[in-house]
């Protein structure tokens, strides 16, 4: 260091250390001559960048030896990047100590407002400034985890590390890759006809299609990814409330259940797209989560699994008192067992067994009144290939005679029509009674209807439905349900709705920007891609 302090007149050269016993030895040297010997180099680094290189280049040709011009090399860029460093840690401390002023809000609520920020935001705010990293890293700031993506971006790494994070503060999680689609809902989470949850657009989907389902995306989360919920006997799972697994086609049957296992908590499971089986989840449920209350769960394999049996769902009725919500889509369901369900679940409000196969909706025969369906009030039977146009029509007929007082909402919708008496697959019905629907709307005004068949049904007889004035507010043909003014649902026919493309396709976009100056942490690129 003292030789650059030299004029270029003193720059001679030297033989090498060994041989220059006057080469000092700057280990001895003391705090106050580090500092001084540091400020005046700093000082010196004003200089134009030509004359700090013409100064290097002058006080290396000054050494003979070839080992020590590698030396001293070797000594100039570890000293530049030790300087670098210890630059961007005052850097650092500077702008944390700033923030710690300039932000308005105490520590506490900084934590409380980072717990109401959505995973993606957190970890935005995260990446800002020391004083933000250290506020999100408090575990209530974790407790609804959501991680689904539109394509894959998490890994098992980013799982586990959110999850321990958590810790038993954890609430909510939500994994894999979702498909946007329509978000019509009843209520604060109830799925009416067809949610971004679904693996594909079921709008698309047809009986007579054989073609393997499309949109699903493949995922880099593996069978072991939910592995951190369980453990000890302080393991995130155990107060875990939610659980939403979308699309996460590693995922096996063994992994699933095991993570049900650590998880006796859960009030509501949602799984869409996942290679297991029915009747081993449902017994996984019945077995560890006896407080469930909502049940989503749709096939991978449409009218493929028909894995359920009667005593799964007599363990699960038995076992499961609180279940006010079912959803079992795409699996391959007989009526009685349908009906063991339903009469068994007490609370039951909610039902949707859409693109389910063998169903007739015979299940639904004296179930009106007091015989275990008198609550529901959903009712979704979308795209039923064998539902039976006999069965729509006693079920209307119950409505008619005063059952089912508190249904809001009847789905009987089928994009290939209803099943005959005849054969069902080659005889289908592509329209009802006019007069008996006309009949269930005067009856029950504030009834949602939906019956939408494909454009080969006969609607000639329809247009008379709406000349009279009791059914001015009944939708035209090619619209879909909506609420009148007065807040009543009303009927829908369509002709044209399963033609149409559903997809939103909306994906927000946030563009974090804080006056805030350090940016500590690159946490968030998993998430932006």
């Amino acid at each position: 260091m003292d030789t650059l302090l030299r004029s270029p007149s003193s720059m001679a050269k030297r033989p090498c250390p060994s041989q220059n016993p006057r080469t000092p030895n700057h280990n001895h040297l003391n705090l106050l001559d580090r500092d001084q010997l540091l400020e005046t180099f700093l000082e010196f680094s004003d200089s134009p960048p030509f004359a700090i290189d013409l100064s290097f280049e002058r006080i290396l040709d000054s050494r003979d030896c070839d080992a020590d011009q590698t030396k001293l090399i070797d000594r100039a860029l570890q000293l530049g990047s030790v300087l670098l460093e210890a630059g961007k840690r005052s850097a650092r401390r500077r702008a944390s100590k700033h923030n710690s002023i300039a932000w308005a809000l105490p520590p506490d609520l900084t934590i409380k407002v980072f717990s109401m920020l959505d995973t993606q935001s957190l970890c935005y705010a995260a990446a800002t400034c020391s004083m933000f990293n250290k506020c999100a890293m408090d575990p209530s700031c974790y407790a609804n985890i959501d991680l689904t993506t539109v394509v894959p971006k998490v890994n098992n790494a980013v799982v586990s590390t959110m999850i321990h994070r958590a810790g038993k503060a954890l609430q909510s999680l939500k994994l894999g890759v979702v498909v946007p689609g329509p978000t019509t809902s009843l209520g604060s989470c109830q799925p009416l006809v067809y949610t971004i949850r679904n693996s594909v657009d079921v709008s698309n989907f047809s009986w007579n299609d054989k073609r393997s389902r499309q949109g699903k995306e493949s995922s880099i989360l593996s069978r072991s990814c939910l592995t951190p919920l369980g453990g000890d006997s302080g393991a995130p799972g155990t107060l875990l409330r939610r659980l939403h697994l979308y699309n996460i086609e590693r995922m096996d049957n063994t992994s699933l259940c095991g993570a049900l296992a650590a998880c006796p908590s859960l009030i509501d499971l949602e799984i869409v797209g996942l290679h297991v089986e029915l009747r081993q989840t449902l017994v996984s449920v019945s077995t560890n989560c006896h407080l469930i209350e909502r049940l989503f769960f749709e096939s991978s394999k449409t009218g493929r699994d028909d894995s359920l049996k009667s005593p799964a769902c007599v363990e699960l009725v038995n076992n499961c008192p609180n279940v006010t919500s079912l959803a079992l889509r795409g699996f391959k369901l007989h009526d009685y067992k349908v009906r063991i369900l339903i009469k068994g679940f007490r609370k039951l409000k909610y039902i949707d067994f859409s693109t389910s196969y063998s169903i007739t909706g015979a299940f639904l025969r004296n179930l009106g009144s007091n015989s275990g369906g008198n609550l529901l009030e959903v009712v979704i039977l979308r795209d039923c290939m064998h539902l039976k146009v006999v069965e729509v029509d006693r079920v209307l007929n119950t409505i008619l005679s005063g059952d089912f007082k508190l249904l809001r909402h009847l789905d009987i919708s089928n994009r290939e029509g209803l099943a005959s008496e005849g054969d069902w697959y080659y005889e289908r019905c592509y329209s009802l009674s006019v007069i008996l629907l006309k009949q269930v709307m005067e009856r029950r005004p504030h009834l949602c209807l939906l019956a939408e068949f494909p454009s080969e049904g006969s609607y000639a007889d329809i247009d008379q439905m709406f000349d009279s004035e009791p059914y001015s507010d009944i939708s035209l043909p090619s619209q879909m349900s909506s609420h009148t003014s007065d807040g009543s649902m009303f009927v829908s026919f369509s002709e044209s709705s399963y033609n149409s493309d559903h997809g939103s396709g909306n994906e927000d976009a946030r563009d974090p920007s804080y006056v805030l100056y350090e940016e500590s942490s690159d946490e968030v690129d998993f998430l932006t891609g």
